[in-house]
């Protein structure tokens, strides 16, 4: 009995203390979570990138979480217990007070939370200084684009060598020292054979997550997407993507607030597909060149004696190609002598491969990029360019001309421009041309020189056949440029023969060119053709421009295979014999001949016509409107009549991008324009203009759209007009505005309605830059006293004799006395500036430092 009531007398005591015991309890783990709050504001200010919790704090916290859950069940035991068994649960109390007792010890983490986190650290980049103020100015505008927050994806572009590696390097370096903005850099070498589970596998040693190694690429995307996403202030940089690259199926999230994506690449079209803000990293001008060269050699060998000639040779043959430049600085640093020196740039002259270091180092990095165009026939094309001297600008319509007779148009030339295999360059004129960088020529003549099957010889005036034993060689197919001689040469595809002043060819000397497809005789004296040019049945291009004093070509019936006739510049009189046989030519040029007009009947027979241009030769509106395949056209209609049914003709179906068309001189009632016209020249018109009716009234619009894509218009010498605009027919997009020689030109942009009591109009041409008025005797109103039209993009404006005009209802760019504003206004006469208003009355005295007086 006295055992029974000991047994049951430590639960009654037990549950008399039970309560107190259990508010110490308590009291420990507000503590302990006191603790614990303590330690999450800690680790908010100590867990910054590249940093991660030590195992022991990860551990820590899980047990807080995992008392407080236990002390919360027990807690909960106790109250559902009835009185006499509630004194049970004492020794559990004491044991978790004893435990939360030990959390709260443990909590203080004297040494800190967290530790360096290896997988997070990237190391610093090798890399010498920039060269060239280019390459500087381009690591700036990266810079910029980093800090741009409305910028996320930036893509760095330009031909191999050119030194977009070696900007992202020290872009990459700078970041790991300004560590603000930005807390991740992450770089990723691409290449042009990465697949998708190798860039993945990159990825996951920069991350630190690992795969198992069976997950698929689905699988190992989601992993990455998942950890990228977590991290904010990233940098992603992607080096060398040759085409694009899926961030999807990678698994690299599209850049979020803070975060950004960088790409290298050669190709333009990578930047587009990707959509990068696109920043092109140009090669080093001459002097900057040869400064690196300098630098790089030492100054013991540029100073030598006869040497620095040489070497400035050589850095300029490197065409500002950074790689280029070092690369071959290596060649001359084991050259001492002289001659050793001028060997070296004789056979990088010759192309050969014993230039130590340069074909593996340069070459190979350049023919990357040939290699990737991998047509067989865009690579021929791109050939082709090197048959041009060194350093020739080629106007883009010849190389056109040659691609059209491989079967190609003009998109090919997007495709070498944006793979930096060809340079943009303003040619004569101020006219689009192209160039092949020196390095990349060198490359072309060297992939060509690998199997005999070309000969180039350009620009060395030669007049009689080099003696080299590849001269007649059955496989020849290109040649250029040579003396007349008789051959004998089956196999001959291409023979150009430009300017080497032919005045006559032997009569049988295409007899025996049967593989002949591309023929270029231009620049050349020679007043006829032999009749054996009219066998040439594989023909594809005949190319005849500017021969000036041609005059006789014989048939063409027979050139079925036909696809270019270039006859511009020279003496025919009349269309060829035979042309209407020329079922698939594509390109017709008569630009600056002689002949007349073409008669009907031709023109619609030559259904598959791209390009047209025959200058002043008349031609009919209605069967060019037939040419379904019609690209670009330029040439003269007998009337607006027949422009009128040359543009019905394209009812329904896509009309040409590009047009030039003159018209007669007759009477009309209407004029039609193209749907969304980009550019409109109206000249030398003496139709009549009614007052009430503006010139812009007769035109018929064959969709509400028809000038709301005009940038471009210049209206010249129509005498009766006396307005130009009606106030709901204004083009809105304009960039360019001229009006010259209009001489009863009185207002240019007319009200349609009355305009009293009415609130002043604006008329916004926000895209205006440019404003020219010129000899417009009679102009008194650019619009409406009530009017005023809003240009804030104006960036020259020209004004000369247009007395009667004596306001200037312009609202322009805010101007402030020290703005950096680009504006240009030149005026003519002097005494108009001063007597001509301004709505805003500052403008004048805020905008005479930006006129120009001039006296022409």
């Amino acid at each position: 009995m006295d055992f029974v009531l000991k047994k049951i007398d430590k639960p009654l005591e037990n549950h008399r203390s039970l309560d107190q015991r259990m508010n110490e309890l308590k009291r420990k783990v507000m503590e302990l979570n006191g603790v614990k709050e303590d330690t999450d504001s800690r680790m908010n200010a100590e867990l910054q990138p590249r940093k991660k919790l030590k195992t022991e704090v990860q551990i820590w916290l899980e047990n807080v979480e995992r008392i407080n859950g236990k002390v919360q069940k027990l807690n909960e035991q106790i109250g559902e217990s009835i009185t006499l068994t509630r004194g049970f649960h004492a020794d559990d109390v004491l044991k978790r007070t004893r435990e939360v007792e030990e959390l709260i010890q443990q909590g203080k983490f004297q040494e800190g939370l967290v530790v360096d986190h290896p997988q997070w650290i990237e190391q610093v980049l090798s890399i010498t200084t920039l060269s060239g103020e280019s390459a500087k100015a381009c690591l700036e505008e990266i810079w910029q684009c980093l800090m741009d927050d409305e910028v996320g994806k930036i893509g760095v572009w330009g031909m191999g060598g050119v030194g977009k590696t070696s900007i992202m390097k020290l872009i990459n370096n700078q970041l790991l020292k300004e560590m603000g903005k930005f807390h991740i850099v992450i770089w990723i070498t691409v290449s042009k054979d990465k697949s998708i589970s190798k860039l993945q596998k990159d990825m996951e040693s920069k991350i630190g997550i690992s795969f198992c190694g069976d997950e698929d690429e689905i699988t190992r995307a989601g992993m990455l997407f998942e950890t990228l996403s977590r991290k904010s202030g990233l940098v992603m940089i992607l080096d060398d993507i040759w085409e694009e690259v899926s961030l999807e199926k990678v698994g690299i999230p599209e850049p979020s607030t803070g975060s950004k994506i960088v790409l290298t690449t050669r190709s333009f079209d990578v930047c587009r597909k990707m959509s990068c803000r696109a920043i092109k990293v140009k090669p080093l001008v001459e002097k900057e060149s040869w400064k690196l060269f300098s630098e790089k050699v030492g100054r013991d060998i540029p100073n030598a004696p006869g040497v620095e000639p040489i070497a400035k040779k050589v850095a300029k043959r490197c065409g500002g190609l950074p790689l280029g430049v070092i690369t071959f600085m290596f060649t001359l640093l084991f050259m001492f002598l002289f001659c050793l020196v001028k060997n070296a740039l004789k056979e990088l002259s010759e192309h050969k491969q014993s230039v130590n270091g340069l074909e593996d180092e340069v070459f190979q990095q350049l023919r990357f990029s040939y290699d990737r165009l991998k047509d067989l026939k865009l690579q021929h094309c791109f050939l082709n360019c090197a048959l041009y001297p060194k350093d020739w600008r080629i106007e883009e319509r010849d190389l056109v001309q040659l691609w059209i007779a491989e079967g190609l148009g003009h998109a090919i030339m997007n495709k070498l421009l944006s793979n930096c295999l060809l340079e943009v360059c303003q040619g004569s004129g101020n006219k689009r041309s192209i160039r092949m960088h020196d390095l990349v020529r060198d490359l072309a003549l060297h992939i060509t020189s690998a199997k005999p099957r070309s000969l180039v010889k350009a620009d060395m005036g030669l007049r009689e056949p080099p003696n080299v034993p590849l001269i007649w060689n059955r496989e020849l197919e290109v040649l250029y440029p040579l003396e007349m001689s008789p051959p004998k040469c089956p196999m001959l595809t291409t023979l150009f023969l430009s300017g080497c002043g032919i005045k006559s060819i032997p009569e049988g000397f295409f007899n025996h060119m049967d593989g002949l497809k591309i023929l270029k005789l231009s620049l050349n004296p020679i007043k006829s053709f032999p009749n054996s040019i009219s066998n040439l049945n594989n023909l594809t291009a005949l190319l005849l421009a500017y021969c000036d004093h041609l005059e006789y070509v014989p048939s063409l019936s027979k050139l079925g295979v036909l696809k270019e006739l270039d006859l511009r510049g020279t003496k025919i009189k009349e269309v060829l014999h035979g042309m209407q046989n020329l079922l698939i030519l594509k390109y017709l040029h008569l630009d600056h001949s002689i002949v007349l007009e073409i008669p009907n009947g031709i023109l619609s027979k030559l259904s598959c016509l791209q390009i047209l241009y025959v200058g002043e030769t008349l031609v009919s509106g209605k069967e060019v409107g037939k040419l379904k395949k019609l690209e670009m056209v330029e040439g003269r209609f007998y009337d607006f009549q027949d422009l009128s049914m040359y543009l019905q003709g394209f009812h329904g179906r896509e009309e040409p991008p590009k047009y030039n068309i003159h018209m007669g001189i007759r009477q009309f009632p209407m004029i039609m324009l193209p749907r969304d016209i980009e550019e409109l020249y109206v000249g030398n018109c003496t139709f009549c203009c009614h007052v009430n009716y503006p010139l812009f009234s007769r035109f018929v619009l064959t969709s509400l759209g028809t000038f709301s894509s005009l940038t471009y218009l210049e209206i010249r010498d129509v005498k009766k007009m006396k307005k130009l605009f009606s106030s709901n027919c204004v083009p809105l997009n304009l960039k360019v505005l001229k009006i010259s020689l209009c001489v009863q030109l009185e207002e240019i942009i007319a009200l349609d309605f009355e305009s009293v009591q009415m609130p002043i109009m604006k008329f916004s041409l926000l895209k205006l830059k440019k404003l020219e008025l010129e000899w417009l005797l009679e102009l008194k109103n650019i619009c409406n006293v009530d009017a005023v039209v809003v240009c804030e993009s104006l960036k020259r404006i020209g004004v000369r004799d247009c007395p009667k005009l004596k306001r200037m209802p312009l609202k322009l760019p805010q101007v402030r006395p020290f703005s950096s504003l680009k504006l240009r206004i030149y005026v003519k006469p002097k005494k108009w500036w001063e007597s001509v208003e301004w709505d805003d009355l500052d403008a004048k005295s805020l905008l005479k430092r930006f006129v120009n007086f001039v006296i022409w």
